[in-house]
């Protein structure tokens, strides 16, 4: 069994139903567990400034798939919700990256795991520390927890989330 740090972001739309929808989705795929969820932030866009605030929150998941499959299902999540990439970090319905997968360095075309850029966006690194206080960066060698101490300016907790059975099945 494996086990990954996914994040989801949305900025467009009903932004909560958006997180939900696409947690729903996770959850209702063969041989992939979703174990806990981060409360959900709000927080200012990065890159391309000109849009709306994201929510965002970190999901660990147990799964039988590797990580390639893993991204072929995330991108599918993303597809059936509606995202198009038209603009670099611009607007969306929907994104899921994978964060990381187990302890592995995975170089390849069409992935990079530990995520590039995580240890650099308080996005990420914030609702990560929450449901994996103890997690180290595969590759950089420090502790999470390092990692975020320069990252929280503009995090905001938008909504604590007690479970992901809640969240998903009771809008809770």
């Amino acid at each position: 069994m494996n086990t990954a740090f996914l994040s989801l972001g949305t900025n467009m739309g009903d932004r909560e139903g958006n997180l939900r929808e696409a947690l729903r989705l996770l959850t209702k795929t063969d041989h992939l567990h979703v174990k806990k969820m981060s409360s959900i932030y709000e927080t200012a866009p990065v890159g391309y400034l000109d849009q709306g605030s994201f929510l965002n929150c970190v999901v660990q998941v147990e799964c039988e798939q590797s990580a390639d499959e893993l991204l072929e299902i995330c991108m599918q999540v993303e597809q059936t919700l509606g995202r198009v990439r038209d603009i670099r970090w611009g607007p969306r319905c929907i994104d899921l990256d994978i964060l990381l997968f187990n302890h592995d360095n995975i170089e390849s075309e069409k992935l990079i795991i530990p995520h590039p850029r995580m240890h650099e966006r308080g996005f990420v690194l914030v609702p990560l520390v929450e449901i994996d206080p103890q997690g180290v960066h595969p590759v950089l060698q420090r502790s999470l927890q390092d990692l975020v101490k320069q990252q929280r300016e503009g995090i905001q907790l938008w909504k604590q989330v007690e479970s992901v059975e809640e969240f998903v099945h009771f809008g809770n």
